[in-house]
């Protein structure tokens, strides 16, 4: 997914994407071990997808963060 999209979602639902993308990983790297993964490459596009999760949600964090002090 592109950030834009990622962006457009509420906190929750951000979460809740982050556990599933979390849980993907967790079956791609399995499945990697096991050679059964077709296209390694889903494994580096699931790690970016994470990392972008992450990104959003840390800025969300740091700018309510901003509005209290």
């Amino acid at each position: 997914m592109k950030a834009k999209e990622f962006k457009e979602m509420t906190n929750e639902e951000l979460a809740s994407k982050l556990k599933s993308l979390k849980q993907e990983l967790l079956n791609l790297r399995f499945a990697n071990a096991t050679g059964q993964l077709a296209n390694p490459m889903q494994i580096r596009v699931c790690k970016k997808d994470i990392a972008r999760v992450q990104t959003i949600l840390t800025e969300r964090k740091l700018k309510s963060n901003e509005g209290r002090a």
